[in-house]
């Protein structure tokens, strides 16, 4: 009698289970990308052109660049933050509470940590897209095209991976949608508002300057504006370890807490 072949033991992170779920978000944002397009790129553009033409009347020149250009590359962080922390939370939230999408997922052979890579990576792809509109903007309005600005999508898409992850991680660990106003209020609006996007951190007291080296937007608003207007490639590729270092960080935090949340 022949002896059965024993079954194959999967791997951590199968690239089938990650494709079919990364698939099917592709197919479901079909029914919907014209909202989410239009809310992750219009009010960052209105930032741009809020910022960029009116404090730009009184002040033209800021750090060695027109205002407009400094806005305008600034403002691409802006985008990436929008276009993948608020989906990985409300998205998150919605599927697991109200839909129970995850349940179907797990139900099929998935676990948990393929499912929160694949929707990182594929919120992380969104926002590495939808964060180049400001940058485009400000084309039309005069800043000079360069061969770096290739490399802002990446750019964008490392730091939409980080704050997908954290998007994720808060969704798994609030117990009501109302709360994700103490996140965006208490965290996400200071991280915004202290990244360098409409005036130099220079010019803040010494202890700000500090804390927003250790901001992960900071670090997307100088990189795009070195790819931009000049790499520094010591100091760029400095940034982009701290922003890959984020992003592993808060995968690993959002795996753990929405195994928690979902298996235990």
């Amino acid at each position: 009698m022949a002896t059965p072949a024993p079954a194959r033991r999967l791997r951590r992170l199968e690239r089938a289970a990650i494709g079919g779920v990364v698939f099917r978000e592709v197919v479901n944002f079909g029914s919907y990308w014209k909202a989410t397009t239009f809310s992750s790129t219009v009010e960052p553009t209105i930032y741009l052109l809020a910022f960029g033409f009116g404090f730009g009347t009184l002040v033209s020149e800021v750090g060695g660049f027109d205002y407009v250009d400094f806005v305008g590359t600034g403002t691409v962080a802006t985008a990436v933050l929008f276009s993948s922390a608020f989906p990985a939370m409300f998205g998150t939230f919605v599927k697991h509470r109200f839909q129970r999408t995850y349940d179907a997922i797990l139900a099929a052979p998935v676990d948990v940590e393929e499912l929160v890579t694949a929707e990182a990576l594929w919120i992380a792809v969104r926002a590495g897209v939808y964060g180049c509109t400001p940058m485009l903007v400000a084309i039309l309005f005069g800043l000079d095209p360069s061969p770096g600005m290739l490399l802002v999508p990446f750019v964008g898409f490392v730091t939409g991976l980080g704050f997908a992850c954290f998007g994720i991680f808060v969704a798994a660990v609030v117990s009501a949608i109302e709360n994700f106003n103490y996140i965006v209020s208490a965290v996400l609006t200071p991280l915004f508002l202290v990244a360098g996007t409409f005036f130099p951190i220079e010019g803040l007291p010494q202890w700000a300057q500090v804390a927003a080296e250790l901001n992960p937007l900071h670090h997307c608003v100088e990189l795009v504006r070195d790819c931009v207007f000049g790499l520094k490639p010591g100091t760029d590729a400095l940034r982009l370890l701290a922003l890959a270092l984020f992003a592993l960080v808060m995968w690993r935090t959002a795996i753990n807490r929405m195994q928690k949340r979902l298996i235990d």
